[in-house]
């Protein structure tokens, strides 16, 4: 059964609505959460945290949907963030807000020195505009659920 619960982190801004299911976390990650617009904002986007039974020595496996349009997702929807890789920047004292966070930062200021995607990452390099242009019409496939 999936539950759910929505916090809004007063420091930060950063509306968050989380599923939870047997086999992990299933947040929705709100793309507008800072101060002035973004291209993300207005898109909730779904976010599945598998948490392993090494989990924290461990990071959880973060993943977008499949085909999920950003410079530093994979195209099976995988997060590609530094402190996700367990060989160098996972340590077990980072938070699920920690991660979260991170998430949601990669969104609107992607890392080119770790690109995940062909397509994204040349056009986020190459073609500002159409990077704009297709984060917003992304945004559009995943408005929120209110």
């Amino acid at each position: 059964m999936l539950g759910s619960t929505t916090s809004l982190d007063p420091w930060r801004q950063i509306p968050l609505s989380v599923g939870v299911h047997p086999r992990g976390w299933i947040p929705l990650i709100s793309g507008g959460w800072k101060w002035e617009p973004t291209d993300w904002e207005g898109g909730y986007y779904p976010l599945t945290l598998h948490f392993s039974e090494d989990y924290p020595s461990k990071p959880p496996k973060c993943k977008f949907p499949p085909g999920f349009f950003h410079p530093n997702v994979y195209p099976s929807g995988t997060v590609c963030l530094s402190i996700l890789n367990e060989d160098s920047g996972w340590r077990p004292a980072i938070t699920v807000k920690q991660i979260l966070v991170g998430i949601q930062d990669l969104l609107d200021q992607p890392n080119p020195a770790d690109p995940a995607q062909t397509d994204g990452y040349h056009i986020f390099i190459q073609d500002k505009p159409e990077y704009k242009r297709r984060v917003r019409l992304q945004a559009k496939q995943y408005p929120a659920l209110l």
